[in-house]
């Protein structure tokens, strides 16, 4: 498979406030370098898709500002659905089990697929939804994630298209929310307060 080239983020780093809510953010991706990143993932798609309808499914709720940006930015057609993995516990005999489920189920027989993540770290949920969905025989799958922790990858699970590859702390902004929060910052940041 051909190797996709990357963003890294300039290393400038802009401190502001959030209004109101006495926090502080490190902004660590600027709006401006979000937008032109989106515009190169959706020409490099294009390309890879040209002459298919893209079935591009996101994996709430980290997905949904970059997913809506992505789409707007694809020329191909496209159909669009959301999916939302739920983890459930449970336990048999004496061996504990962890469940991931996908809700609503979508069917993606003979179709071509991008699977949309906001955030890719260690992988097991988005590797066991990419075996869920090529269990139904998909034309093709790929994936994008707007960020890409490749060195927290704890399952061999390559991202097909990449936005930015960061690392360390938790982010918000870009859809990306800390208790429900600072998903509308239309930059990526570090929490400081």
């Amino acid at each position: 498979m051909k190797k996709r080239a990357v963003s890294r983020p300039r290393k400038r780093l802009t401190t502001v406030h959030a209004a109101g809510s006495g926090v502080r953010f490190k902004v660590v991706v600027e709006e401006k370098a979000i937008r032109k990143r989106v515009r190169e993932l959706a020409k490099q798609i294009n390309r890879d898709y040209a002459g298919k309808t893209l079935h591009v499914v996101g994996v709430l709720e980290d997905s949904f500002v970059f997913m809506a940006d992505l789409v707007r930015a694809l020329t191909v057609p496209v159909v669009c659905s959301f999916v939302q993995s739920r983890v459930r516990d449970s336990e048999s005999g004496l061996v504990a089990m962890r469940e991931i489920l996908y809700i609503p189920p979508v069917d993606v027989a003979g179709k071509d697929l991008l699977l949309v993540d906001g955030v890719l770290q260690s992988g097991i949920t988005l590797d066991h939804l990419c075996r869920t969905l090529l269990a139904q025989q998909p034309a093709s799958l790929r994936t994008v994630a707007l960020i890409d922790k490749a060195e927290e990858r704890k399952v061999d699970l390559p991202v097909d298209y990449a936005g930015f590859q960061l690392s360390g702390r938790f982010l918000v902004g870009y859809g990306l929310g800390y208790q429900g929060q600072f998903c509308n910052l239309p930059f990526l940041a570090r929490v400081t307060e």
